[in-house]
C-alpha cells in the first residue's frame, strides 16, 4: 500500500466525563449554589469560533490574536514552543481543507487543515483545549509536502469529502463509549497484522486517505487495497494510541497513534523511524465508513509531549 511516507495506518482510552446535575432536598428549595444542568461554556459554535480565529492568527502571523490562558501549552512536532514560533512564522495562505472534529464534552476541537508555506503545501494537525472560553492548549503536527518530490502530488486535498462531512441519522449514531471501541478497532487490527483477525467492523465502501492519496477502497492503485479489511498490513506491534476527540454529532472518533517498529519499512534507517499519525474514523451504524489520517515519520521513540494514559 502507498503513503506518503509508505504504511498502512492505524489505546488507551479516554476518560468519560458526565456532568452531574446538583438536586435541593425533597419539599425545599434548591439550595443557590447548587449545580444546575451541565451546559458546556463552550457549544459547537464557539469552538468553531476558536479554531477558526486561531487558524487566521497563524496566517496573519499574530499569536497576540488568540485568547489563551496565561499557563497555555503549545507543541509542535512534540517540542515545546513559545507561541508564535515554528509554523506560525513561516505560514502564508490557508487553503479550502478543513476537516473539524469538534468535542463539545471535552472542550476540545481538533482540525485537519491545508495550509500553503511559500511554495510547499502544509498538512496541519491542530487541537485545542478550550477552557471558561480560554485555550488552555494547543498541540500541533507540521508535515510539509515540498514540490517535485515523490510523494508532491496528493489528489485529494483540495476539500474534505461528503462522506466525513455527512451527518448520519440520529438512529445510526453510537454511543460515545461504542464509537471508540469500534474506533480503537483498528489499531487493534495494525498490532496483530490483521484486520479480519480484529474484525475491525468495516462498511462496504469503506476508504481510507492518507496525507491525500487513496490507499484503501474505491480509487486506489492496485486490487489489493481496494478491500480495506482484507488489504494486507504490516504487524505493527509496538503500535500505541490514544483517542483525542469524539465529536459525537458527526460520529467522528480521532485517534493519535504512533506506529512504532516497521512502520517505515525494512533496513537500518527505517528502523531509526515510526509513522506519528493522526486519523479521523467515521463510525455510524456499528460500522467504520471512512478513515482520513495526516503522518509524520519521527525519530523512533519520541516521546509524544502529551499525557497518554
Amino acid at each position: 500500500m502507498q503513503t506518503a511516507v509508505r504504511v498502512v495506518l492505524s489505546a488507551a482510552l479516554i476518560s468519560i466525563v458526565f456532568a452531574i446535575c446538583g438536586q435541593g432536598v425533597l419539599g425545599a428549595e434548591p439550595a443557590a449554589s447548587a449545580v444546575i444542568a451541565a451546559k458546556p461554556s463552550c457549544d459547537r459554535e464557539c469552538l468553531h469560533g476558536f479554531m477558526t480565529k486561531y487558524l487566521n492568527a497563524v496566517i496573519a502571523h499574530k499569536p497576540g490574536d488568540v485568547p489563551v490562558s496565561e499557563k497555555v501549552r503549545f507543541t509542535e512536532n512534540t517540542v515545546d514552543a513559545k507561541l508564535g514560533e515554528g509554523i506560525w512564522k513561516t505560514a502564508s495562505k490557508l487553503t479550502p481543507y478543513r476537516l473539524d472534529i469538534i468535542d463539545v464534552r471535552q472542550g476540545v476541537i481538533g482540525t485537519h487543515a491545508v495550509i500553503e508555506e511559500g511554495k510547499n503545501t502544509v498538512l496541519l494537525l491542530v487541537r485545542l483545549k478550550v477552557i471558561n472560553k480560554k485555550i488552555t492548549e494547543i498541540e500541533t503536527q507540521v508535515t510539509r509536502i515540498e514540490p517535485g518530490g515523490k510523494f508532491s502530488s496528493p489528489t485529494e486535498l483540495k476539500s474534505t469529502r461528503q462522506a466525513m462531512t455527512l451527518v448520519p441519522p440520529e438512529d445510526k449514531l453510537n454511543l460515545r463509549e461504542d464509537a471508540v471501541k469500534i474506533g480503537l478497532k483498528y489499531p487493534e487490527g495494525l498490532k496483530l497484522g490483521s484486520f479480519v483477525k480484529a474484525d475491525t467492523p468495516f462498511s462496504p465502501d469503506a476508504y481510507r486517505i492518507e496525507n491525500g492519496y487513496v490507499t484503501a477502497g474505491k480509487g486506489c492503485q492496485s486490487p489489493a487495497c481496494e478491500n480495506l479489511k482484507t488489504q494486507p498490513i504490516p504487524t505493527l506491534f509496538e503500535i500505541t494510541s490514544r483517542v483525542a476527540a469524539v465529536d459525537e454529532e458527526m460520529g467522528i472518533v480521532w485517534i493519535r497513534m504512533d506506529f512504532g517498529k516497521n512502520s517505515m519499512g525494512v533496513g537500518a534507517e527505517a528502523d531509526k523511524q515510526s509513522l506519528i499519525v493522526w486519523e479521523a474514523f467515521k463510525v455510524y451504524g456499528g460500522q467504520i465508513h471512512a478513515v482520513e489520517a495526516f503522518m509524520l515519520a519521527m525519530p523512533r521513540g519520541t516521546p509524544s509531549g502529551w499525557d497518554v494514559k
